[in-house]
């Protein structure tokens, strides 16, 4: 099996937004963990939602420009197993045209 990792992309949410009613976060967190249940045994790391991320470069540090907001590692058999699994996540439904990456962990030479 194959290690792909997902990452979770979202619009950036004004800083004055409202916060989720509990209700609807606790009917989101069911339909993640549904999915999650979907992949049963390959998942490696079910992720968390990231934020505050710094961008290091060899000129310094700055504020992540990114949107990624959260990661999944599970196990695959193919690229077309992964991809299937992103398709029918509950993250794709959410409002401000939500994304998903796949990408693929290459080994490490000499690992």
């Amino acid at each position: 099996m194959t290690k792909y990792l997902f990452t979770y992309h979202a619009p950036t949410q004004p800083a004055d937004a409202t916060p989720p009613d509990p209700a609807e976060m606790e009917a989101v967190m069911g339909q993640w963990m549904a999915w999650a249940g979907r992949v049963g045994e390959g998942m490696v790391d079910f992720g968390t939602p990231l934020a505050g991320g710094v961008q290091v470069t060899p000129d310094g540090t700055r504020p992540s420009a990114s949107e990624v907001v959260g990661y999944t590692l599970l196990e695959a058999e193919d690229m077309d197993a992964a991809l299937a699994l992103a398709e029918s996540h509950p993250h794709l439904t959410m409002p401000g045209g939500c994304t998903i990456e796949v990408h693929e962990a290459q080994p490490t030479p000499g690992m």
